[in-house]
């Protein structure tokens, strides 16, 4: 009866055990692959990325963007601002639980 209860406590130790080392195992390659070299075209996607980010913040909004954009942007604004009222489209809401 005893040595029953010790295996049956004994197993649910290692399914616990195991699903905690899956997890960090998981975690540790994520970390681990991003220390390695990139693939090419990886190092070339994160490069632009990085490049717009850079651009975006000196232009202070959307890079390239022209003026049909803005024109397009601020038509946008007006029409979902007559369906839906008053306030700040371009600032996400803020919400209060009481």
């Amino acid at each position: 009866m005893i040595l029953r209860q010790i295996l049956r406590l004994s197993s649910l130790f290692h399914s616990a055990v195991s699903v905690h080392l899956r997890r960090n195992i998981g975690l540790s390659a994520i970390v681990f692959n991003k220390t390695k070299e990139l693939d090419p075209v990886q190092k070339l996607f994160l490069d632009k990325i990085r490049e717009y980010n850079t651009k975006s913040k000196q232009a202070g909004g959307p890079v390239d963007a022209g003026p049909d954009f803005q024109k397009d942007m601020n038509e946008s604004l007006a029409r979902l601002q007559r369906a839906y009222g008053e306030g700040d489209l371009t600032k996400f809401p803020e919400f209060k639980f009481e």
